[in-house]
C-alpha cells in the first residue's frame, strides 16, 4: 500500500466516525444483503502448500465456464500456520495491500461459476516480478470484441496488457513499462478502461496525479483526453474506475472525493468528435468507492467505511443499501471489483483480505436489488 493510500483510509476512517449521522440520513435505504454467501462451499485455494491467494485485485466474467480474476501475487504463509487460519491470509489479520508475504505468481487464472480452477495463465507472471508497489489493479472485457481479448490495467507499471483469450499472446501494451507521463504515449497509475461500441477505448488515468481520461481508438492511437485535477464538475482527485450506461452515458468514479460523477455524451456515434462529454450530475456521500456496475436501469457501487454495496438510480437516487460481513467465513476488508453471470451470481474480490467471493441471489430477494449484467446497447 503506498503512503499516499495510507493516509486516505486514516482520514477517512476518522471523518467517517465524525460524520455517521451524517451519512446514515443520506444513505437511502439500508437493509439486509440480497445473496448468500457460498465462501466455504465454493473455491478452494489452489496455490501450493505454503502459500495461500494474494490480494484479488480484479474479475471479469466472460460467460459461467469462464471468469478471469486478476490476484497481486501470492502469499507465502508463515511456518507454523497459526490456529486461526483458515483458508485466506485475511483469517489472520493480514492485509496483503501492504505487500506482507507477497509473491508474483499465478497472478491471472480463471475459474468457472462452480470454484473449478480451469487454467493459470503463470506465463505472465514475469511482467509483474519485482514490482514495488500494489500491481496489476484491474481486469475488462471489451462486450463489443468478438475475439474476447483481456484487457489488464497495471497501475504500478504504468501500462495496460491486452491478450488474446486464451493467454497465448500479449497483443497490445498501452504505455511504457514503469515510466509514468502525461502526454500521448504514457500514464500515471492507471485505473481502469472502458469501451465503446465503435471501437474507441476510454482509460481512466488515474491515481498519479493526472487525473484525466484518455480517448483512444481501437489501434490503441491517442485521441483526445479530458478532466483535470479539481474538486468542481468534470475535475477529479482519482479516477479509480469507470462504466458506460443507457444513452451512452459515462459513470466516472472518484475514490479520493468520495463520488461518481455522471457524463452525457454530446456527440453522436460516427461524428467527428465523437466522443465529447458533459458533465450531468455528481453521486456523492461515499464512503470510500471502488468499482461501480452500471446496467439499464441501476448502477451498483462497491463502498467502504463500511465495506457495503450501494444501489442506484440512475437520476442519482439511492435505491439501496446493504452491509458487507466484516466478521466470520464470509467476512471481507473491500470488495475491489465485482462482476456478475447470466444467473445474478456476484462475483468480488478482497484486494486486502486476499481471496475471491461468491454471492448467489437469495430466493427471497427482491429482484430488483440483484446486480444485473453491465448495460450494453
Amino acid at each position: 500500500m503506498t503512503m499516499h493510500y495510507r493516509k486516505i483510509l486514516l482520514s477517512l476512517t476518522l471523518a467517517n466516525l465524525l460524520a455517521m449521522p451524517a451519512f446514515a440520513q443520506d444513505s437511502g435505504p439500508i437493509g439486509p444483503s440480497p445473496y448468500d454467501f457460498n465462501t466455504e462451499t465454493w473455491m478452494q485455494p489452489f496455490a501450493g502448500d505454503g502459500h495461500s491467494w494474494g490480494g484479488t485485485s480484479g474479475v471479469v466474467v466472460e460467460s459461467k465456464d469462464r471468469i478471469f480474476v486478476l490476484q497481486r501475487g501470492e502469499t507465502e504463509l508463515p511456518d507454523p500456520l497459526p490456529a486461526e487460519y483458515t483458508s485466506f491470509a485475511g483469517s489472520m489479520g493480514w492485509n496483503v495491500l501492504r505487500g506482507r508475504g507477497r509473491v508474483w505468481q499465478n497472478c491471472i487464472y480463471i475459474i468457472d461459476s462452480e470454484g473449478n480452477l480451469l487454467e493459470v495463465w503463470n506465463q505472465w507472471d514475469h511482467l509483474f516480478a519485482g514490482t514495488d508497489g500494489p500491481g496489476p489493479h484491474r481486469l475488462r472485457m471489451n462486450p463489443y470484441d468478438p475475439e474476447k481479448r483481456l484487457w489488464l490495467v497495471d497501475e504500478t507499471g504504468h501500462i495496460i496488457y491486452v491478450f488474446s483469450n486464451d493467454g497465448s499472446q500479449l497483443l497490445m501494451t498501452l504505455g511504457e513499462k514503469n515510466v509514468a507521463g502525461k502526454d500521448e504515449y504514457h500514464f500515471n497509475q492507471p485505473q481502469d478502461v472502458a469501451f465503446l461500441p465503435d471501437g474507441k477505448i476510454l482509460i481512466a488515468d488515474g491515481l498519479g496525479g493526472n487525473n484525466r481520461i484518455v480517448v483512444r481508438d481501437a489501434t490503441g492511437k491517442y485521441l483526445s483526453e479530458f478532466g483535470e485535477t479539481g474538486e468542481g464538475p468534470g475535475q477529479f482527485a482519482s479516477v479509480h474506475a469507470l462504466a458506460m450506461g443507457p444513452e451512452g452515458n459515462l459513470f466516472v468514479l472518484d475514490r479520493d472525493l468520495l463520488r461518481i460523477q455522471n457524463f452525457k455524451q454530446t456527440a453522436a456515434p460516427g461524428s467527428s468528435n465523437y466522443p465529447t462529454y458533459e458533465h450531468e450530475a455528481t453521486w456523492a456521500n461515499l464512503g470510500m468507492p471502488l468499482d461501480i456496475l452500471v446496467s439499464e436501469n441501476s448502477a451498483w457501487v462497491t463502498d467502504l467505511n463500511p465495506p457495503k454495496i450501494v444501489q442506484f438510480n440512475l437520476d442519482g437516487t439511492r435505491k439501496y443499501t446493504w452491509n458487507l460481513p466484516v466478521e466470520g467465513p464470509h467476512r471481507w476488508i473491500e470488495m475491489h471489483s465485482l462482476s456478475v453471470d447470466s444467473d445474478g451470481n456476484l462475483y468480488g474480490t478482497d484486494n486486502q483480505a486476499g481471496r475471491p467471493q461468491k454471492l448467489t441471489p437469495r430466493s427471497d430477494a427482491d429482484p430488483d436489488l440483484i446486480l444485473d449484467k453491465a448495460y450494453v446497447p
